[in-house]
C-alpha cells in the first residue's frame, strides 16, 4: 500500500481535482455538532479543529472567516515523500495564492481561497504537464 516517493512522477501524475462545494476551518471543542461531517479535524491544544462543509457550518451556527475549495491531488503519494508539497506550494504562491495542505494516507488535499480554486486547479495542471 505504499505510494510514490519519487518527486518528478508525483508531480507529473499529480491530477489536480476540485471537490465540489465550499468548505470552512471552524473549532468544535466538544467535537463536531449534530449533522456536521468533517472532512479534516485535527486536536489542537487550543481546541478542535475541523473543515466542514460551509452549508454545514451555517447550519450549525459555527463561526468562520476563510472559506475554501478543496483540491485533492490524485497521485497516491507516500508519507515519507519530499519536495511535493514544497513545489505544490511553491507555485501557489507564485501567483499570490495561499494554500493550506492536508496529508492523507492515499493522496494529498488543498484548502485554497474558494473564488481562485479553479485557478489553481489549473496552476496545478499547469505544473504536473510541465514534469512530464
Amino acid at each position: 500500500m505504499s505510494g510514490e516517493s519519487d518527486l518528478r512522477k508525483l508531480l507529473s501524475g499529480m491530477r489536480p481535482e476540485l471537490n465540489p462545494g465550499r468548505y470552512v476551518y471552524t473549532t468544535a471543542p466538544d467535537g463536531p455538532p449534530p449533522g456536521v461531517h468533517p472532512v479534516v479535524g485535527v486536536a489542537e491544544q487550543e481546541g478542535l479543529t475541523l473543515v466542514v462543509p460551509q452549508d454545514e457550518a451555517d447550519a450549525a451556527g459555527l463561526p468562520y472567516e476563510y472559506v475554501a475549495g478543496w483540491i485533492t491531488l490524485r497521485v497516491h503519494s507516500a508519507l515519507e515523500a519530499v519536495g511535493l508539497t514544497a513545489a505544490v506550494a511553491q507555485e501557489l504562491a507564485a501567483a499570490g495564492l495561499s494554500c493550506n495542505v492536508v496529508a492523507a494516507l492515499h493522496h494529498d488535499h488543498l484548502f485554497v481561497p474558494y473564488d481562485r480554486a479553479t485557478e489553481a486547479v489549473a496552476l496545478l495542471q499547469a505544473l504536473a504537464d510541465r514534469s512530464a
